[in-house]
């Protein structure tokens, strides 16, 4: 498959995973197999649109906000501004932003 159906699948694993909605729940929901809807999220397969609009019912969004692809974050570009906000921050800001980056990290 295509660019298209890898972004409308990430997307809608995305907003599955918001929603705090289980991939198998969802499946269930749309009386599909959950390895469909796992080859719809990894880009394999792209949903018939009678299933987009399931989907987009299901997840509480419009169909159109299934084709919403937010833009990539380019790290080199990212790094550098988020360096510069932190470094006039107050020492207790940054220990604050740092213990959530290392408690984020421990949850991966």
């Amino acid at each position: 498959m295509g660019q298209l159906s890898k972004q409308v699948g990430k997307r809608i694993k995305q907003i599955r995973e918001l929603r705090g909605i289980k991939q198998f729940v969802l499946a269930e929901k749309l009386n599909m197999e959950p390895s469909n809807l796992t080859r719809i999220e990894s880009g394999l397969q792209l949903p018939k649109e009678e299933n987009l609009v399931k989907i987009a019912q299901l997840l509480d969004v419009e169909v159109k906000d299934l084709f919403d692809f937010p833009p990539s974050i380019q790290k080199n570009i990212v790094l550098p501004q988020i360096v510069s906000m932190i470094e006039n921050l107050p020492a207790d800001k940054v220990r604050f932003i740092y213990d959530f980056i290392k408690l984020y990290r421990m949850q991966k």
